[in-house]
């Protein structure tokens, strides 16, 4: 007989987390963990490979960020259902999320039962947000936020982070999270002198001066955690 279940991939860097979600989700008798991603590279490598229903996504990750990641699957399978999973509950992490093509935003201190109503309403296309943002979301869309990019506030930028390219976005990420030019190199397989060129490029192309810039910006734009 086969089975009904439907498929998730759970990605998440935190693997206490990750556990107990595998747990939770493989103990209903509709739901099924198929695969796990620590990363957003492994996450996108995850959705393409093991096409499950549903990918659970946290919006922190490494490498690649949850939005960016999410954002890559959408575009190769724009009917992957995504539910981000989530401590983050600011506007700027949730827009993100909506506009990268989230299909639902959980948080993960929201009960067992609303994780699982989340995931369950997001695999049967529909939206989900999570109660505790919902009002908030709502009203921020109304009012034209949920149309407008994040922007930089308080430092040296105001560029949109949408004039980077995809690999700037993978620079200015393990830039900000402490990584210097030789190992994000080896982390991303590229020569010294090209992750050089594409941290030169960002800089001019955001107008940013200085590694303590570029983190801010970074941080601002929800490339990594504060």
């Amino acid at each position: 007989m086969q089975s009904t279940k439907k498929t998730i991939v759970i990605a998440d860097d935190h693997g206490i987390m990750r556990d107990g979600l595998c747990a939770l989700i493989n103990g209903e008798p509709d739901l099924k963990v198929i695969g796990t991603a620590t990363n957003g590279r492994e996450a996108i490598r995850a959705a393409e490979v093991l096409k499950p229903d549903l990918v659970m996504m946290d919006m922190s990750m490494p490498l690649t960020n949850g939005p960016e990641a999410i954002e890559h699957i959408k575009r190769r399978s724009p009917e992957q259902r995504i539910l981000v999973l989530t401590f983050h509950t600011d506007d700027q992490h949730i827009h993100a999320a909506l506009r990268a093509g989230a299909d639902g935003y959980v948080l993960k201190d929201d009960s067992r039962l609303e994780m699982l109503t989340g995931v369950r309403a997001v695999l049967s296309g529909k939206s989900f947000l999570s109660p505790a943002i919902c009002e908030r979301v709502v009203n921020g869309y109304l009012g034209g936020g949920g149309h407008s990019s994040p922007r930089l506030t308080g430092t040296q930028s105001t560029i949109g982070a949408e004039v980077l390219s995809q690999r700037e976005r993978e620079v200015i990420k393990l830039i900000a999270e402490g990584y210097r030019t030789r190992e994000i190199a080896t982390l991303l397989s590229l020569s010294h002198k090209t992750i050089e060129k594409h941290r030169s490029n960002l800089m001019r192309k955001l107008g940013l001066r200085s590694a303590a810039a570029v983190t801010a910006y970074a941080i601002a734009n929800g490339f990594v955690r504060p």
